[in-house]
């Protein structure tokens, strides 16, 4: 009987054995809920607070001190902005975060070989092309590279809108519209994410100066809040589901992005659907705790305080824990998407052969021909005296998180020699011998050059060496060029403006060589807008080349030697002078008194602050058109080596009901082969509310039209593109009455227009 109830018992005991060995809970797609329920509390908050910055080479004390635990961890991917917390018990990885708005961010200042990215052309030369297929493209090259260095998440695409040409970050960003720039970032971000590596959209929002950007207060009304500055991020969630978002520094309305319940959660979860992770620009926000609950899910790039301040917050209760679980399900989520957790290989060694032949030809499809008279494009057989620091040390892009450490750079003088022009050498080696002894006397590298970038004084050109140019050589070309970047905005004087020198070279060499009957042609390297209306008479041709890349000097040699044909149009306008840009009067805001006790952050130095957007929702060209103020160049303007011809509009009905569909064939009647960027405007019926004259619908880049050839495009308009805000009602209304559509080659120069009606008001939503 004892034997038979031993092995009655055994198998019993075998079956409690397997369930005290059994498998540990490990992160999966499925038991995500389970994963948030085995954490603990010190675990949970630890996944939404990031594990601080890692700069190899910065100097002690520079930022907030990171938990000396963490720093005992090696990143997998040294140099990155930023990584987040791994609790192994349960398989849940750490994820790389890196900066990329142009091109793959490294900081590391002791690297014996350092990481090398594809420096893409700037965000505004990337819009400035009008080609979603391009900018595309241009994603796909952040989107291999992160990939091929193990990294999960790029801190792109950034998108605010340029209200003010002196914004410092203007070069990031896309537009002074906010449908051109959302759609932009929607093709950016889903090039990336193609590649299975995730995006952050950002600044979330109304992000547009960068003088006391940490304690700014941006105070807008709820219909340009609603028509400017969150469209683009609305149409680039809806158009690219982002993994990630990220929040701004400011304050709106005196709430920061990072805590604003309104914002986040009401507006960018319930009414536009994100199912996203959301994340703080890096120190952004006051309280984590608040921004928790707002939904703000991660912290970056992390403290150790934050860490301390939402574990009080929960066990006071001032947090509630479901709203924790729910911000550590988003992150799980996250997570289990990336190439980290699923063990994707990365070989560190990106095709950066490759992806620069694609930068280089991106950059050439954003480029802008102001004005041309007869100069473009060269006589292959040109010799070509240069002028310009810039024509000689390229700027490829900005400063800040937008900078690339890049293995070379293509300078203008390279690029046109690649081309087969020939140089006056005089020029040459006087340019050359200056920069390598100004660059000389460089400091040594340091994490502070992020915001304080070397600057060489532009060379000094003698009369005589000028004089001699215009005997020996066949052209001028002179560049000129501008850097901007992140902490700091732009000044009017030496900057927007020309400085007195450079307008005194450029006269004097237009007197020369005009002389002569020779031209002169003015290259713009630079970021951002500049004045040209006092010096345009000067030059017989304008290239708006922006900071172009690692490829820029091949890409500006193939428009000026015409083997590619110009097709970039402008996407902010280029006021005659600065005050007659409706932010002038009051950017970058007025600086506010510190508060008793209060000091200033070591790296970036912020006074509170705030700034009113008078101007409304009448930003960039939706001022200066519906005003009649004339612009040096206009919104959408751009021009070509040949000719189009557009044909009369048609719609799908007169009337409009669900939506209606406006149709346009465009001939090239030139002799060259060119693209031509084709752009809708409406004008709407303004009884109600009041509206700009016109506004940017829809856009659309032809193929390359062989000389006679043709292409019909079409465009949809639905009630969204119909509606404005209405905040009286807090309702997205499109008005009753008639609607003109407007399509042409810039916001002034429209070709074609046809009516259609609406027979009443439609709340859109």
């Amino acid at each position: 009987m004892k034997k038979c109830l031993l092995f009655i018992c055994l198998p019993f005991f075998s079956l409690s054995v397997a369930a005290q060995t059994k498998e540990p809970l490990q992160l999966n797609k499925t038991n995500i809920k389970q994963v948030v329920k085995a954490l603990t509390l010190d675990e949970k908050v630890k996944l939404v607070v990031g594990m601080g910055m890692h700069i190899p080479g910065a100097s002690a004390g520079l930022l907030p001190p990171n938990d000396p635990e963490d720093d005992k961890i090696t990143p997998k991917v040294p140099g990155t902005s930023g990584r987040t917390h791994a609790i192994d018990r349960l398989g849940i990885p750490s994820l790389t975060l890196s900066d990329g708005p142009a091109g793959i961010h490294f900081m590391d200042l002791t690297a014996a070989k350092p990481k090398y990215a594809t420096a893409i052309p700037i965000g505004t030369l990337l819009a400035s092309t009008w080609d979603t297929i391009m900018t595309k493209k241009a994603g796909e090259i952040l989107g291999r590279e992160a990939k091929d260095y193990g990294i999960d998440i790029v801190l792109t695409p950034a998108f605010n809108i340029q209200r003010n040409p002196l914004g410092g970050r203007n070069f990031e960003y896309y537009s002074e519209d906010p449908f051109l720039s959302g759609t932009i970032a929607a093709a950016v971000t889903n090039g990336i994410q193609k590649y299975g590596i995730g995006v952050s959209v950002k600044h979330f929002a109304a992000n547009n100066t960068e003088t006391n950007r940490m304690k700014l207060n941006t105070i807008v009304s709820e219909r340009a809040l609603r028509e400017i500055y969150l469209k683009g991020f609305e149409i680039a969630v809806k158009k690219s589901n982002p993994w990630t978002l990220m929040t701004s520094y400011n304050l709106i309305n005196g709430t920061y992005t990072s805590e604003s319940k309104n914002l986040l959660t009401d507006i960018l979860r319930k009414e536009w659907g994100f199912k996203g992770l959301v994340m703080s620009d890096w120190f952004a926000g006051q309280n984590a705790a608040t921004s928790l609950k707002a939904g703000n899910d991660l912290q970056m790039p992390g403290r150790p305080d934050q860490v301390q301040t939402i574990i009080n917050a929960v066990k006071n209760g001032s947090l509630a824990m479901s709203d924790l679980d729910e911000s550590v399900e988003r992150f799980l989520n996250l997570v289990v998407k990336t190439g980290t957790f699923n063990n994707v290989p990365y070989s560190n060694k990106p095709d950066l052969k490759g992806n620069a032949a694609v930068s280089r030809t991106v950059a050439s499809e954003g480029m802008v021909l102001l004005k041309n008279d007869h100069a473009l494009p060269l006589s292959k057989s040109s010799t070509v005296a240069l002028f310009g620091n810039a024509s000689y040390d390229i700027i490829a892009g900005g400063t800040g998180s937008g900078d690339v450490v890049k293995k070379y750079t293509v300078s203008l003088d390279e690029g046109l020699v690649n081309s087969g022009f020939k140089l006056q050498q005089n020029n040459k080696s006087a340019y050359e011998n200056y920069i390598k002894s100004e660059k000389a006397k460089k400091p040594a590298p340091s994490f502070m050059d992020v915001f304080n970038p070397f600057v060489i004084k532009e060379m000094e050109v003698k009369n005589e060496i000028i004089t001699a140019s215009a005997a020996n050589s066949d052209v001028a070309i002179i560049t000129i060029g501008r850097i901007s970047g992140e902490s700091k905005d732009r000044k009017v004087a030496d900057d927007f403006n020309l400085t007195d020198a450079e307008k005194q070279t450029l006269k004097t060499l237009s007197e020369s060589f005009h002389a002569k009957n020779k031209k002169v042609i003015v290259v713009i390297n630079a970021g951002g807008v500049i004045e040209t209306a006092s010096w345009n008479q000067w030059a017989d041709a304008i290239l708006m080349a922006w900071q172009p890349g690692m490829e820029g000097g091949n890409a500006i040699a193939d428009i000026l030697s015409g083997k590619v044909n110009p097709s970039g149009k402008l996407t902010t306008s280029f006021p005659v002078s600065y005050i007659d840009v409706p932010s002038s009067k009051n950017f970058p805001g007025k600086q506010l008194p510190l508060k008793e006790g209060e000091i200033l952050d070591p790296v970036m130095p912020t006074y509170p602050a705030e700034i009113t957007y008078d101007d409304d929702i009448y930003v960039g060209y939706r001022h200066f058109n519906t005003n009649n103020i004339k612009t040096a160049y206009e919104f959408g303007f751009g021009l070509s080596y040949t000719q189009f011809e557009y044909s009369d509009i048609k719609l799908s009905s007169s009337e409009f009901k669900d939506k209606i569909t406006a149709t346009i064939t465009i001939k090239n009647t030139g002799k060259t082969a060119g693209k031509e960027v084709v752009q809708l405007y409406l004008n709407a019926p303004s009884v109600k509310l009041k509206k700009p004259s016109e506004e940017l619908k829809g856009f659309a880049k032809t193929k390359l039209l062989q000389a006679g050839e043709s292409q019909t495009i079409s465009f949809t308009l639905t009630p969204g593109e119909l509606a404005s805000y209405d905040s009286n009602i807090s309702s997205w209304i499109a008005e009753a009455g008639n609607y003109t559509i407007q399509i042409g080659a810039s916001s002034l120069n429209i070709k074609k227009t046809k009516q259609f009606h609406l027979a009443k008001d439609l709340v859109v939503k």
